[in-house]
């Protein structure tokens, strides 16, 4: 077994990178293992200054070639994806992926992401919506369902939709329930362009024109939106949380909005302690997708610079003996 590496990052995207700058300007050695697999695979980077409207794999091999100046003593980097992950004592962690290829680190970094847990409905696929790109269509459809299936959130999509279009529907696909209270809450300044339709939906087929989207009924009628916009429920990308033995989140949205109890993620992200991101384990931390339902890229890259800076800390106070400052 070849020498521990001061840091391990399980995860090659935005907070993985991110945390990656800020370690090895601290002159620690860090080894990535991506596992090639993205939750923004195809789409691309908004929000981001100097990277707007640009694609996210432009931006991981942009991030990845300045890490390549602080030389490869200081950053290695490996297409892996981990299987195991085992913490041996206090200071010492043993990664192992399919193959039965082991790394092992003093502290470990969880950015691997989540899964996005698409509707089971024939035709969906990637419904996720270019905002901006798409404006100005006569009509938009929300799938009030999953993660957007309670009032608040389908009425909070919807006047989302609405900047970008003239009127919105919010399909509750079969919920009557669900329909008559959205209905409910919508009100009469919004009533004029915002609307409920409660049928169930057999398939949903790419129309020919930008982003639109045929919505085929059970009942045998169809409907063209300008586009759909839907935000699926997540769940942690492999199992490295539970073998560590790492608290989740019960509830993802409930912490952030104390005032509504939504629970938005199937199983809820990492728990996490500000501000260096550091888990319920010493010596794991957790960035990204993984330990945030708040999941954007300007997110990622925070919450990795904040791994980033905790990690080296943590090792520098043990180096001597010392309490670290968390």
């Amino acid at each position: 077994m070849s020498t521990p590496y001061d840091i391990v990052i399980i995860g090659g995207g935005p907070a993985g990178l991110s945390a990656a700058c800020s370690i090895v300007r601290q002159t620690h050695s860090v080894l990535i293992l991506d596992s090639g697999k993205y939750r923004n695979e195809d789409s691309y980077i908004h929000t981001l200054p100097t990277w707007d409207h640009r694609k996210a794999g432009e931006f991981r091999a942009a991030a990845r070639k300045d890490l390549e100046r602080y030389g490869v003593q200081a950053v290695t980097y490996e297409n892996a994806e981990v299987a195991t992950a085992e913490k041996l004592d206090d200071d010492l962690f043993r990664l192992t992926d399919a193959d039965g290829k082991t790394w092992e680190g003093r502290k470990l970094i969880l950015a691997s992401g989540v899964v996005d847990v698409m509707p089971d409905i024939e035709g969906f696929h990637c419904l996720y919506c270019h905002g901006w790109e798409e404006r100005d269509v006569e009509s938009s459809g929300v799938l009030a369902e999953g993660d957007c299936g309670s009032v608040v959130v389908a009425l909070h999509v919807a006047r989302q939709a609405l900047r970008l279009s003239k009127e919105t529907t919010m399909y509750t696909l079969g919920n009557e329930k669900l329909a008559t209270d959205i209905a409910a809450a919508i009100g009469a300044t919004a009533a004029p362009r915002m609307k409920v339709d409660a049928r169930a939906i057999s398939k949903l087929v790419k129309a020919p024109e930008r982003a639109e989207v045929t919505i085929h009924f059970d009942d045998g009628t169809m409907k063209t939106e300008g586009y759909m916009v839907h935000k699926p429920k997540t769940i942690l990308r492999g199992d490295l949380a539970h073998q560590l033995g790492l608290e989740l989140t019960p509830q993802g949205m409930e912490i952030i909005f104390r005032q509504v109890v939504i629970a938005l993620t199937a199983q809820g992200t990492i728990k996490v302690n500000p501000p260096f991101n550091q888990t319920s384990v010493k010596g794991v931390f957790s960035a990204g997708d993984a330990a945030n339902p708040m999941q954007t890229v300007t997110q990622a890259m925070f919450s990795g610079t904040a791994c980033g800076g905790g990690a080296p800390l943590q090792l520098q106070a043990e180096a001597y003996g010392q309490k670290a400052l968390f």
